[in-house]
């Protein structure tokens, strides 16, 4: 007598490809997957059609654990055009941590990179504007890229803005070679992004964000050269809702921030001025003033805020939800209990190491606002960026 096992696995492999590519998206984790791919080649094949993304073990992202294939850093282009061609509906791809990955890499994505939504080339270091006018060719749908580190220039950056008009979400932290110009191509051409990040690109001013969409909600340009024009090029879209600017130490002229609370940023939650040790209680006081919507405000190590500074804030922040104190030498009893009696909304206050402050301070403001969680330790912004993201 034959096997009902055995029938029942017959009729199983009998059912058509679109009933398999069914039952195998519904299939609910990694291992379940994997396992249908060694079944046998049909089902390996439907298998890597229906793979989204892939990622390495080289790659420090680690967007999707799941997606991980390859255990090496050196992938070869060889190597990525047999993936590439293995799997030929990715929509996320990172190569994050291939240093030795060339521009001909990039190549491949003219042919294969239609369907990319979300590309991560961070500290590909052999990846140049070539590379990139390749990448951005074949890929048009994207909507997230990484250029971490990367050694792009303004020439790559015009070629992107060309190509993918549809970027939501662009890294160039880091890319040392960048200018306004590229920036200026991007925010023109690019009418859709909503985050960017340009962290320690110390040749941007911030001139090229001028006419920027209002859909432009997040930006972190730590350690900038940012100039008075730069800063209200970079608000003058009217949407942002994060700015981190920390490190303004190489800015040029720092009160030159107020422009910050003239109008174009009346949607601002998040504002990280951590390390920024000259910003003085003017520019305070004006931002205070001029920006009704803010939820965070990191000042940790600002040592020039004083008196009138934290009074300021703590008349007009009406919606401040966490504040960053730490480390700041001018914050004194008054500055602390005139942050007790205002800011109603306050919830979370990080704070240490403020040498004015005595013990007997702090522990009324923890009395009279028991509410309110008093954290010592020292981090950015608890605001993570996924959260400006709609």
């Amino acid at each position: 007598m034959d096997n009902p096992s055995d029938e029942f696995s017959g009729y199983i492999m009998q059912l058509p490809d679109d009933c398999l590519h069914f039952i195998f998206q519904h299939l609910d984790s990694g291992s379940n997957r994997e396992s249908f791919g060694l079944t046998c080649r049909r089902w390996l094949q439907i298998q890597n059609l229906n793979r989204r993304s892939l990622q390495f073990q080289c790659s420090f992202t680690m967007l999707n654990i799941s997606s991980l294939s390859l255990n090496n850093a050196q992938i070869s282009t060889f190597q990525l055009y047999r993936l590439l061609n293995r799997f030929p509906n990715l929509e996320l791809l990172s190569l994050a941590g291939c240093t030795e990955l060339p521009d001909s890499g990039m190549a491949l994505l003219i042919l294969h990179g239609s369907k990319l939504q979300s590309l991560h080339l961070d500290c590909c270091f052999r990846i140049t504007d070539d590379g990139l006018s390749s990448a951005a060719s074949g890929c048009s749908s994207l909507v997230i890229l990484s250029l971490y580190r990367c050694s792009v220039t303004d020439y790559g950056l015009e070629a992107l803005s060309n190509f993918c008009l549809a970027l939501e979400d662009l890294n160039l932290s880091y890319c040392s070679r960048i200018s306004d110009s590229g920036i200026r191509a991007i925010s023109q051409n690019c009418r859709h992004l909503r985050a960017i990040r340009i962290s320690y690109c110390r040749n941007l001013t911030g001139a090229g964000f001028q006419g920027c969409s209002q859909t432009l909600t997040y930006l972190e340009a730590d350690s900038c050269r940012l100039e008075p024009n730069g800063i209200r090029s970079i608000l003058s879209g009217g949407g942002l809702e994060y700015l981190s600017v920390s490190n303004l130490t190489w800015c040029t002229r720092v009160d030159s921030l107020v422009a910050i609370s003239v109008g174009f940023a009346a949607k601002l939650r998040v504002l990280n001025f951590r390390l920024s040790r000259t910003i003085g209680d003017d520019c305070i006081m004006a931002i205070a003033k001029g920006c009704p919507s803010l939820q965070e405000w990191n000042l940790a190590i600002c040592h020039e805020v004083k008196i009138a500074g934290w009074e300021s804030i703590a008349s007009h922040c009406h919606n401040l939800k966490t504040l960053h104190v730490n480390r700041c030498r001018n914050l004194c009893d008054r500055g602390l209990q005139a942050l007790r009696i205002g800011c109603k909304r306050l919830s979370i206050l990080y704070i240490t190491r403020c040498s004015q402050i005595s013990l007997v301070a702090l522990e009324i403001f923890k009395f009279a606002r028991g509410n309110v969680e008093v954290k010592e330790e020292e981090i950015m912004c608890i605001c993570p960026h996924r959260a400006f993201r709609f």
